[in-house]
């Protein structure tokens, strides 16, 4: 029942720890995460409604909680949008800070 959720959490683990190790700071500049993450979360939740709605996408009952928000998105599909373009940067993010530790760019 929560496997979709179980992914998500285990993605966020796995990038979050680089954030206070790697001192990545993209956490810090949290009005930037905003401005990236808000059109993608905007664009792709509105291509999932649209393909929802035309019968092309849908999503296992068994596999999300059961949350559902309007038009047929269960929660974890917006998490989906907002977890992994965090997971990405701060993957990116920390490639830079370490490059530039050992002097390159």
């Amino acid at each position: 029942m929560y496997a979709y959720l179980a992914v998500l959490l285990g993605c966020l683990l796995c990038a979050l720890w680089l954030e206070p190790v790697l001192r990545v700071g993209v956490l810090r500049q949290w009005r930037r995460l905003l401005l990236v993450a808000v059109p993608v979360v905007a664009v792709f939740a509105a291509w999932d409604l649209a393909a929802i709605a035309a019968g092309h996408w849908s999503f296992d009952h068994a596999q999300v909680l059961g949350v559902w928000l309007p038009g047929g998105l269960p929660l974890e599909e917006l998490l989906f949008f907002l977890v992994v373009p965090l997971c990405a940067i701060l993957g990116y993010e920390a490639v830079r800070t370490v490059l530039a530790r050992f002097g390159r760019s």
